[in-house]
């Protein structure tokens, strides 16, 4: 299929009209979710990682929105300051010790991959707990 250059693309968006929408846009545009927005940023419960004993076969949720005060374990705070952040849910295969992110930066989650020495996240500002 050939490319269409700009100009010649002007033509059909006028004879388009809204681009094929019947009736107009409210004043200001379309409104509604973006679907281009990012997905909201987890705050920095803490500036090191959280060490545990995890246990095989025990089902745990790690706090992925930062704003539990169990960390670094889910405590459902997610649902009023974090909406669109959910809990890791995962199961051990095996009993181990292990460091679980405290910053929510990690790209292994729920295991800590350093990310917190990171100037970013050392600068940050901790989220006060009531």
């Amino acid at each position: 299929m050939p490319l269409l250059r700009a100009a010649a693309l002007v033509p059909l968006l006028r004879a388009g009209g809204s681009g094929g929408l019947r009736g107009r846009a409210p004043p200001g545009g379309l409104r509604g979710p973006s679907l281009c927005s990012a997905p909201p940023q987890p705050a920095i419960a803490a500036k090191q990682p959280f060490p545990v004993e995890l246990k095989a076969g025990k089902k745990y949720a790690w706090c992925a929105c930062g704003h539990s005060r169990s960390q670094p374990f889910c405590d459902g705070a997610h649902k009023k300051a974090a909406p669109g952040v959910s809990p890791l849910r995962f199961t051990p295969e095996e009993d181990k010790a292990a460091w679980l992110c405290g910053c929510k930066r990690t790209r292994s989650p729920p295991y800590c991959d350093g990310t917190h020495a990171t100037e970013a996240v050392q600068s940050a500002q901790l989220p006060t707990q009531p």
